[in-house]
């Protein structure tokens, strides 16, 4: 008889995991936007690709994601010899959702003359329409490898594209997605709490909109904006990111004060991924339990998402994981 989560409140869920964790020869990875439980237990936490390559340098079996669907995708991708589970298959991504393959098929064929630079959030199936894959931390490199006079499409965020845009002095033709998060930082309550706090910089996300990142003296992505609350002077900080990257802050440096940057309601509850918020530990659990839900991918399609992902590696040479496009 399976147990359904309503069964499950009698167990010590994390001993439980441990002991599955050995028993499946399982590596657990958590995005920085996990639940503070979820973060704790992992074996490593951070950025989507750099977890993806975590886990392919581990010998471990199973790879339990705890992160969204398109992360673990990435992750079988490079290990498909590997058991790729994912908690809640149901943690989507709002900028996946923004590009359908077949509009953004559509797209690159009325667009013959432009490479496609396609941000890492994105299915595989527009992986494989792509030439090259970029994470907020290796964009720069890789476009300042791109000869200007070469057309560009950008997808599907176009507040990172558009930022890019603007910092690098291109006209990337953008695709008009955004993060549903990120695009949920109200700059009137972004500026109250600055006034509140006047000497505390702000750290942002490049997939925030511009009248956020305008006013950022710091612009990175998470692995970035963690460096950035390490080696930064003051002693608080304003974080205009998905919050849960906090709890690593706080972890890291206890000594400093970090701030959610604000939603409409003056508060960042709003900024909380829905998605990633799916992934719980009792989902944990019987995941590592059932081996489900499993990540397949077929094989023509995935070699195809590869080469765009191999053609990210290969340019960014060294920044994967480094997490930095720099202060404004």
């Amino acid at each position: 008889m399976t147990l359904m989560p309503a069964d499950l409140s009698g167990l010590d869920l994390r001993a439980e995991i441990e002991r599955l964790r050995k028993e499946r020869n399982a590596v657990i990875l958590a995005h920085y936007y996990q639940r503070p439980e979820l973060q704790d237990l992992a074996d490593f936490v951070g950025d989507s690709l750099e977890l993806s390559r975590k886990a392919a340098e581990t010998d471990a079996e199973v790879i339990a994601f705890c992160g969204v669907k398109f992360m673990a995708e990435v992750a079988k991708i490079l290990s498909p010899e590997k058991t790729v589970i994912l908690p809640d298959m149901a943690a989507g991504c709002s900028l996946e959702d923004s590009c359908p393959p077949e509009k953004f098929k559509a797209f690159r064929e009325a667009h013959p003359d432009h490479i496609a630079l396609t941000y890492i959030n994105c299915s595989t199936e527009v992986k494989a329409l792509s030439d090259v894959i970029v994470t907020s931390s290796s964009a720069e490199t890789i476009l300042a490898q791109i000869p200007r006079d070469q057309k560009i499409i950008f997808g599907p965020d176009r507040h990172l594209g558009g930022y890019l845009n603007r910092k690098f002095d291109r006209e990337m033709l953008l695709w008009p997605g955004v993060c549903i998060v990120h695009e949920a930082f109200s700059e009137t309550e972004l500026l109250k709490l600055r006034g509140q706090h006047p000497n505390a910089p702000i750290a942002a996300h490049p997939e925030c909109p511009p009248h956020i990142v305008d006013h950022a003296d710091y612009v990175g992505s998470t692995s970035g904006i963690l460096q950035y609350a390490k080696t930064m002077t003051g002693d608080t900080l304003i974080v205009a990111t998905e919050p849960h990257i906090i709890h690593q802050m706080q972890a890291a440096l206890p000594n400093k004060t970090f701030i959610g940057a604000p939603g409409a309601d003056g508060n960042c509850n709003c900024n909380i991924c829905p998605y990633m918020a799916l992934n719980t530990m009792e989902k944990l659990y019987l995941s590592l339990r059932d081996l489900t839900p499993r990540i397949e991918i077929e094989e023509t399609l995935r070699l195809g998402a590869k080469k765009s992902l191999d053609a990210m590696l290969e340019m960014a040479n060294g920044t994967i994981g480094k997490g930095d496009l720099g202060s404004r």
